[in-house]
């Protein structure tokens, strides 16, 4: 049987853990611990030097555990097992304890405490330790087509740019014309060009590109797989079913646009959105004396407490153009604060103000009130109520996540905000990235966004998923569920309904009903082996062993 021999390295983390707890104190005390032949302190366990560090400490005393007691595995754990590697040991005999967010950042008023259980917390870690087993990533291969869902400015750069790379590439769009949001624009801040003249240009190269197949009036039915090979089922124009086998799947389908019925008195008429007042504008049919604009109309509020970040640049825009094609206009916008992104932004602003666009800052606590064809607002400037009277009233209004977004969601096993929008794997690591692997968005479906912003977020996209659609294979952690007795195992289905990632199945063996597991497209989240009553499931890195080791090293405390 092999030698157990762990080293523990515990991170200072600069002052972010040695600032608040004794770390000399918590290496002495790894000592002390049963087969823990090293223990060292690092100033920074995940700098060149702290990797270096750890890859002699296993080399130099023939390590076959190691344990990191620093900050959170979600950004570091990758590092440390990389370095686990270079020194020849295999990664999944790496355990990291997380002594920052744990320990010394909850408790750093109390420098003994948080010395003390930053002790418990490596004891934990060491006791699962010596039980770990050497793992084998998971490899499958990868259908390198390419499924787009939304038809708009991201959706069609992302299409082409796949194209560009050589990908197969199927775009599903539900209306019956693709281009989205931008069909119904008249001009693109700051550059001051047409939308249209984006949107069919965008249109024509994927139209044209031989790779991309566009289906328009088309709704996704079902899908299923994993990461490189998703099986999806879309209705498409005709009435008939389209079964689409695919590798990594781009979620592009945009926004809506609140329409604020109740609110203003708003008809459609005299009393219109931003983005009715963009429709009349592309129309050329627009001809009044006096607007008002109205900023945050149903956002910022208790049901919709997020600023729709794109209105108030909508707005400066539209009254720029208004006022410099009709300088006799007279153009009002209130509101409670401006958001103009970057200096392109705030220069776009001083010329609306330049060109006579004038804004009155509102008081918050005492909302405008309606007249007839006027409308009553406290001047926070002037210190008292005014009277403006329009010929018409613009409401700029957020954008809000899309109706069927929540069912989308269902059918791709992916997470939506308490807004309804797309939630991304982590909003600095995997920003564009789902928690499910070969899944990704962009655009307004993830939150609102510009045309700059979705075209960006587009190639970012596309930039993550050709990373397994170039190298045509996917490698998957091991840390998965297995089905470790099948005889235990009486197929009653039980964990197939609970994943949440649809990695188990349910089939016809000789021995009668099993699980299945799908190992590719298993997260490790443990439901299924947390409810498998005859414990037929094993967690990988998870075991039931390694677990009462570290509940015994607690209860040993």
């Amino acid at each position: 049987m092999e030698e157990v021999r762990i080293g523990v390295f515990v991170c200072d983390c600069g002052s972010n853990i040695a600032g608040f707890l004794d770390v000399p104190e918590v290496v002495t005390y790894a000592r002390t611990l049963p087969n823990v032949v090293f223990a060292k302190e690092n100033l920074y366990s995940c700098s060149e030097t702290g990797i270096t560090e750890i890859k002699n400490g296993v080399k130099e005393n023939n390590l076959t555990r190691v344990v990191v007691a620093s900050c959170t595995p979600r950004t570091h754990e990758p590092t440390f097992r990389s370095a686990c590697v270079e020194a020849d040991l295999n990664p999944f005999y790496f355990e990291m304890v997380n002594i920052r967010e744990h320990c010394s950042w909850v408790h750093m008023q109390d420098r003994e405490k948080a010395t003390d259980k930053a002790k418990d917390l490596v004891r934990i870690g060491v006791a699962k330790a010596a039980l770990l087993e050497a793992q084998e990533s998971i490899v499958a291969n990868v259908n390198t087509r390419v499924l787009v869902i939304g038809g708009g400015v991201a959706g069609l750069t992302a299409a082409v740019s796949f194209s560009r790379r050589g990908f197969e590439v199927v775009l599903i769009e539900k209306e019956r014309k693709p281009g989205g949001r931008l069909n119904d624009l008249y001009m693109l801040y700051p550059y001051n060009i047409k939308a249209s003249d984006v949107i069919e240009q965008k249109i024509s190269d994927a139209t044209s590109s031989p790779l991309i197949e566009i289906h328009t009036s088309s709704v996704i039915k079902s899908v299923k797989g994993y990461v490189g090979n998703y099986e999806v089922c879309v209705d498409v124009d005709d009435g008939k079913s389209l079964d689409i086998s695919c590798g990594v799947i781009v979620v592009a389908t945009g926004a809506s646009v609140l329409e604020p019925w109740g609110l203003y008195n708003y008809d459609g008429q005299n009393i219109i959105t931003q983005l009715e007042l963009e429709k009349r504008l592309k129309r050329g049919d627009l001809s009044v004396g006096s607007i008002v604009m109205v900023q945050c109309v149903g956002a910022r509020i208790e049901k919709r407490n997020y600023c729709s970040k794109i209105c108030c640049m909508t707005a400066i825009k539209n009254a720029t153009l208004i006022k410099e094609a009709n300088s006799g206009t007279n153009i009002f916008i209130l509101y409670e604060d401006i958001q103009c992104y970057g200096v392109e932004g705030e220069a776009l602003l001083r010329k609306a103000k330049e060109v006579g666009v004038r804004f009155v800052n509102c008081d918050t606590a005492k909302p405008p009130a309606m007249g007839d064809r006027s409308i009553k607002v406290y001047h926070q400037a002037l210190g008292r109520e005014v009277e403006l009277r329009y010929d018409l009233l613009v409401l700029s209004t957020p954008m809000i996540a899309r109706e069927d977004a929540t069912a989308l969601s269902r059918l791709l096993r992916v997470p939506t905000d308490e807004s309804g929008f797309f939630l991304e794997a982590h909003v600095k690591l995997r920003p564009i990235d789902f928690a499910t692997d070969g899944i990704y968005l962009c655009g307004s479906a993830h939150w609102p966004a510009d045309v700059r912003e979705s075209i960006s977020q587009a190639m970012g996209a596309v930039a993550r998923a050709s990373i397994h659609l170039t190298r045509g294979f996917v490698e998957v952690d091991p840390i998965v569920s297995t089905l470790a007795d099948e005889d235990l195992c009486v197929g009653c289905g039980l964990c197939a309904a609970l994943c949440p990632y649809g990695a188990i199945e349910i089939i016809e063996t000789p021995k009668g009903k099993k699980a299945n597991m799908i190992s590719v497209a298993c997260k490790g989240c443990g439901v299924c082996g947390s409810t498998c009553y005859h414990r037929a499931i094993k967690m990988n890195h998870f075991s039931n062993e390694q677990i009462s080791a570290q509940i015994a090293a607690v209860a040993g405390s």
